[in-house]
């Protein structure tokens, strides 16, 4: 939670900006947009609130991609429950829970995550991308700073993050999780979506989307391996990443992606996270959410604009 800065906007819709989710740089690579908490003038509705950054080159098509986003139920996906826009910013809300974005939860820790926690992530993740894909729907904005850690498991955000830049533009996403084959504007693929997960799982082992094989646990090492190749006829597919994760003992890197069947009309994977409890969270970023959620808890309205008198009635 950050402190507003003099560009940020004071309302959008109707909520009235409190702080940012996010420090203005991270090492988990640059936003496509900014998030904000936020709270409704009556002090009822609490949300965290997301729009494009003020120089962003395709606004209207970061709100195509959230409105896609809310027509979506997959799980583990950041579901717009608002949207509207203000002086021509589009914007989104969904009901806040206290979050942290994978690299401020990383700073909480005081470094990488431990194997366990970053195998229990990846499975989550990775299952409700399968989720995604069996529906013919690529996420294009998985990142570091697109996951968001809570009590209830992790959720991604920044949906259509490469779909939604200009033609010839760089999303604001960390590098490393740009699969080669959209760093030419190409259009975004399931496989480019596992790319970028191993590029997120090896920042949440390592601290870097792009480490050394010796700063990765061995446990991880091969599968990551496999996410990342140049090549997506390389790379396995987000079913198959779940259930090397998901396997006890070392994650045995599986073999790649077959060529895509037709979907059927319900997927086993969209339902896979129902029924797993969400990973334990280490105890310093439980207490960086329960600070989070305090200092918002008492963070005080700004004062609202004096109302106008009514007009006088001419007799």
């Amino acid at each position: 939670m950050e402190r507003l800065r003099h560009d940020d906007p004071p309302r959008l819709g109707p909520y009235l900006t409190l702080a940012r989710l996010d420090a203005d740089s991270t090492d988990g690579g640059a936003l496509p947009e900014r998030r904000y908490l936020a709270r409704t003038a009556d002090g009822e509705r609490t949300v965290l609130l997301c729009a494009p950054l003020p120089d962003a080159a395709a606004p209207a098509a970061w709100a195509m991609e959230a409105e896609l986003a809310s027509r979506l139920s997959v799980p583990r996906f950041l579901r717009p429950a608002s949207q509207g826009s203000e002086a021509g910013l589009p914007w989104y809300a969904v009901p806040y829970t206290p979050v942290l974005p994978l690299p401020a939860a990383l700073a909480a820790h005081g470094g990488p995550l431990p194997e366990d926690l970053v195998r229990r992530l990846g499975a989550a993740l990775a299952a409700g991308l399968a989720a995604a894909h069996a529906r013919g729907q690529a996420h294009a904005g998985v990142s570091p700073a697109a996951v968001l850690l809570g009590a209830a498991g992790p959720l991604l955000g920044c949906f259509g993050a490469v779909r939604s830049a200009a033609p010839g533009g760089r999303p604001g996403l960390d590098p490393g999780c740009l699969a080669p084959e959209l760093r030419s504007v190409g259009r975004p693929e399931p496989l480019g979506d596992v790319f970028a997960l191993g590029a997120v799982l090896a920042y949440a082992a390592s601290g870097h989307t792009v480490p050394e094989q010796s700063e990765l646990p061995p446990g991880l090492r091969r599968l990551l391996a496999s996410c990342l190749a140049r090549d997506p006829a390389d790379r396995p597919s987000a079913p198959q990443v779940l259930h090397a994760l998901s396997t006890t003992g070392p994650a045995r890197t599986p073999a790649p992606a077959p060529a895509p069947a037709p979907a059927p009309a319900a997927t086993p994977a969209a339902t896979v996270l129902d029924e797993q409890a969400p990973p334990p969270l280490p105890g310093r970023v439980v207490a960086a959410l329960a600070a989070q959620s305090a200092e918002l808890l008492a963070s005080e309205l700004p004062a609202a604009p004096p109302a106008r008198p009514a007009p006088q009635k001419v007799h």
